[in-house]
């Protein structure tokens, strides 16, 4: 099986979900990030703390005055090849944070490759927050690549600048399974809308 990621050279945004004080799901994103940068990729960190976004009234294709930063999001979002959504789980969900930008774009997000990553403080890594997260991104026709990256007891595993803190080895293999398999998705959209 080749790797998808270093024969196509995609673009790919990951969004880092959680805007709470302390969050440790920042540093999966950090790891994605540096792992992508060695690679022949391009990547866009959209760090939903540094947008700062309000609660959206509207979502932004009806809206007549749209924030400069939504605007913005909206262009990277656009031109990823491919998105990765780093979120942690809370209370069984996903942050509101996420949910927010996921409705500001609706109809952004049809057809477009996204891969989603997990984590929690615990030990089942986020599980629960797949299937919350699933069914949104369905419903606006997002293609969903079916394997996942979950990170349990998330302050064990990466430091705060995205280093692999245990178990090198183990997240080298289960991070390349998983953007390979996004690579996979991005190359056969782009073969299709060729």
């Amino acid at each position: 099986m080749p790797d998808w990621l270093n024969f196509i050279m995609p673009h790919i945004a990951i969004i880092s979900a959680s805007v709470r004080t302390g969050r440790k799901s920042h540093n999966v994103a950090l790891h994605l990030e540096r792992t992508l940068k060695a690679t022949s990729n391009t990547v866009d960190l959209l760090d939903l703390v540094t947008f700062d976004f309000p609660l959206f009234h509207e979502r932004l294709k009806f809206m007549k005055e749209p924030p400069t930063k939504a605007v913005e999001f909206a262009e990277r979002i656009r031109k990823a090849d491919g998105v990765i959504i780093v979120t942690p789980e809370y209370n069984g969900s996903y942050p509101a944070s996420l949910k927010n930008v996921i409705d500001l774009l609706t109809e952004d997000w049809k057809g477009k490759p996204i891969s989603i990553c997990t984590a929690s403080g615990g030990a089942f890594a986020g599980t629960q927050v797949m299937v919350e997260l699933l069914f949104p991104l369905w419903k606006i026709k997002a293609w969903v690549v079916s394997s996942s990256l979950q990170v349990p007891k998330v302050q064990e595993q990466f430091g705060e600048d995205g280093s692999v803190l245990m178990d090198q080895e183990g997240w080298e293999r289960r991070t390349s399974v998983f953007l390979n398999d996004l690579g996979w998705a991005m190359e056969a959209r782009r073969r299709m809308e060729a």
